[in-house]
């Protein structure tokens, strides 16, 4: 039974997360946070910017927020920009000056939200891990009807009574895992375990191969797209084999679905892997398994119903050779689960699972 397996300075505080983004850069002289007045504490006074609590990034001098200011009110001289800005009616000032000024507002602007770009610490909604390189596979695609019920305001007694012991469910909104997603960005994980060594598993049904190796080489050179000829024991798969003592840290801040079963443990197992990668069909007690980042779409058997595959073909092959041939009443239950939703599946349920794009996730099995 799979168990559970800051560097200089940062953009943000990695102990310091809420639902608003938060930067810390240097800033130094005059400062204007965009809408607001100007400001001239170089501290890091925060101000908001559309809903988001940015410190200000840049220095520059004193710009009024609006043009046509009030007369006499002038530029303060800055020390990278040594006589340009200033405005007319400033003895041995040039003309244009107010002009120069309004184009120089835009162009501040126009290198803050750059600076605020390369410091982002990867998209919001894909945590930094979405990063194809070019020629690569496309995404394989959704499927065309998901044949899971997804369920929102699911009770413990209608969990037991129609899904526990007999098929699987996709959970919404059951947990709040925004801090624990927060900590599983591309960034963060790096920074954290970059450097621990993690067990690789071969992506195939049986998983007896192992690779043991530093986390940061298998996310840098091996956390590429499937490649469809290769078979599963050539494929590496960071999943489960986690070492709870080494990765505590992390997983402290996971919140598990809160539907248990009576008589069982949970084990946590995580895991990231690339796009069209996989685990052919297998089956195993029962368990949720919740996307944190990307998508991972799922073909469910129940135990009765023995699917049609190759223990050693991936399943990104079996969705190419064999999945086309199936006749409506031999395909399984399929569905993608988009990052935030849980699935579970009952025991003994047949199960493979195929990661749409670079994706991270947890399982919490019952054992």
């Amino acid at each position: 039974m799979p168990c559970l397996r800051q560097e200089g300075a940062r953009p943000y505080d990695p102990n310091k997360v809420s639902g608003t983004c938060t930067l810390r850069l240097p800033v130094t002289r005059s400062v204007a946070p965009l809408g607001d007045s100007v400001g001239r504490n170089g501290t890091g006074e925060r101000a908001k910017v559309t809903g988001c609590s940015l410190p200000p990034l840049l220095c520059f001098p004193e710009i009024p927020s609006l043009p046509g200011r009030a007369k006499g009110s002038h530029f303060r001289e800055s020390s990278w920009c040594p006589s340009c800005c200033h405005d007319d009616g400033v003895s041995g000032l040039p003309r244009g000056g107010r002009f120069m000024a309004t184009g120089m507002q835009s162009f501040l602007l126009l290198v803050f939200w750059t600076l605020v770009a390369l410091a982002w610490p990867g998209s919001e909604s894909d945590g930094g891990w979405q990063r194809q390189a070019a020629g690569a596979p496309a995404a394989v695609a959704e499927e065309e009807r998901c044949t899971v019920e997804r369920r929102a305001d699911l009770s413990y007694a209608e969990f037991v009574q129609h899904y526990a012991f007999s098929r699987p469910v996709i959970l919404q909104g059951l947990t709040d895992n925004s801090r624990f997603r927060a900590l599983c960005s591309r960034e963060r994980l790096l920074a954290s375990f970059g450097d621990n060594v993690v067990r690789l598993s071969t992506a195939n049904t049986y998983s007896y191969q192992k690779v043991d190796l530093p986390f940061q080489e298998y996310v840098e050179q091996l956390l590429h797209p499937q490649d469809p000829t290769s078979l599963g024991n050539d494929t590496l798969y960071f999943f489960g084999d986690n070492n709870f003592t080494e990765w505590a840290s992390l997983f402290r801040h996971y919140s598990p679905p809160t539907f248990g079963l009576l008589g069982t443990t949970p084990a946590y197992s995580f895991g990231i892997a690339g796009a069209g990668s996989g685990v052919p069909f297998h089956w195993h007690g029962p368990g949720f398994s919740e996307v944190i980042y990307g998508r991972k779409r799922w073909f469910l058997y129940p135990p009765e119903k023995t699917p049609e595959f190759h223990p050693n073909k991936t399943t990104l092959s079996w969705l190419q050779d064999v999945y086309p041939a199936l006749t409506p009443s031999a395909r399984p239950l399929e569905c993608t689960v988009q990052a935030g939703e849980v699935l579970y599946f009952p025991d003994r349920w047949w199960h493979a699972t195929l990661n749409l794009d670079t994706s991270v996730f947890i399982s919490t099995f019952l054992s």
